[in-house]
């Protein structure tokens, strides 16, 4: 019988099964495994799905469906070429990704190529791509700006003078809570942070008399104990503070404003740059000289 079939239904059940095996282990699935193991180390970014979207957005609709044992070096080459100059972030965040899943193949036993992320990059050559800083207030313009926001005293207009007077990052600032301010000092989580979980620490910003009254009269509209809520639900968002600056006529950005300070600190003041730096918590020398 197995001569006149030609069949050895041992070969074939075990070709059946290193199928199976191919088709179970295809690269959206690997994404998503991969993503899983990480996300406790991603702080809250995952909720918003930024780690995997550029996998999710640019990688996924050709390659998702395809066993992560052969994925190769044209593959990535040929789904990222697209973007490679015109997105250059982004196409490299989703060659970092794409090595990371390979990796977590390789842990899993698999038989991946955990160079073919780096010999993607080679064949798709130096990215052209020129990075554009984001547009800020020239800090001469910054006074003239901020009294022009204390004609009201909606959420918008005290949220936008707090994020001027303290230098901080919106994000912070859209979620500030009643809890957070001690006296003088508003201390910002470490969660809330930018950067690694656990990385980071508690962040002390000292409020300047301003800032203090700018904060009394957003207590008065807090809601569920959050200083700056949005008009329907949440907190208030970059988009609406981002939209009232558009209207007005300005093309800076809100995280411009903390490059605002950074250049009048440089320009007007003998702080230090280890001093400067920290204002806007940014991370400044070694690890031993930050101990101290």
């Amino acid at each position: 019988m197995l001569a006149k079939s030609g069949v050895n239904p041992i070969k074939a059940r075990e070709k059946e099964r290193r199928e199976a095996e191919r088709n179970l282990h295809i690269l959206s699935d690997m994404a998503l495994v991969a993503f899983e193991s990480r996300k406790a180390e991603l702080k809250g970014y995952w909720k918003a799905g930024r780690w995997y979207s550029p996998l999710e957005l640019h990688v996924m609709p050709k390659l998702g469906r395809i066993p992560v044992i052969e994925i190769d070096p044209r593959d990535i080459r040929d789904v990222l070429a697209p973007i490679w100059h015109t997105k250059s972030y982004t196409a490299k965040k989703a060659l970092n990704r794409i090595c990371i899943v390979l990796k977590h193949a390789a842990a899993l036993g698999l038989d991946v190529d955990l160079q073919a992320t780096e010999k993607a990059k080679a064949l798709l050559g130096k990215s052209c791509h020129k990075i554009t800083h984001v547009p800020a207030l020239p800090w001469e313009d910054v006074p003239t700006f901020y009294q022009s926001l204390c004609d009201s005293d909606t959420v918008t207009h005290l949220a936008l003078r707090l994020l001027i007077l303290t230098g901080v990052r919106s994000a912070p600032l859209s979620f500030m809570h009643l809890d957070q301010v001690d006296g003088d000092t508003w201390t910002i989580p470490a969660a809330a942070m930018k950067g690694r979980v656990d990385a980071d620490q508690d962040f002390r910003v000292p409020l300047s008399t301003e800032a203090l009254n700018v904060m009394e009269k957003a207590k008065q509209q807090a809601r569920d104990g959050f200083m700056f809520p949005s008009i329907r639900r949440s907190v208030i968002s970059d988009a609406t503070m981002g939209r009232y600056m558009k209207r007005a006529g300005f093309e800076a950005r809100l995280h411009g404003f903390r490059t605002s300070i950074r250049t009048w600190l440089a320009d007007c003041t003998d702080a230090h740059h280890e001093v400067a730096e920290t204002v806007l918590s940014h991370v400044s020398g070694s690890k031993v000289m930050r101990s101290y």
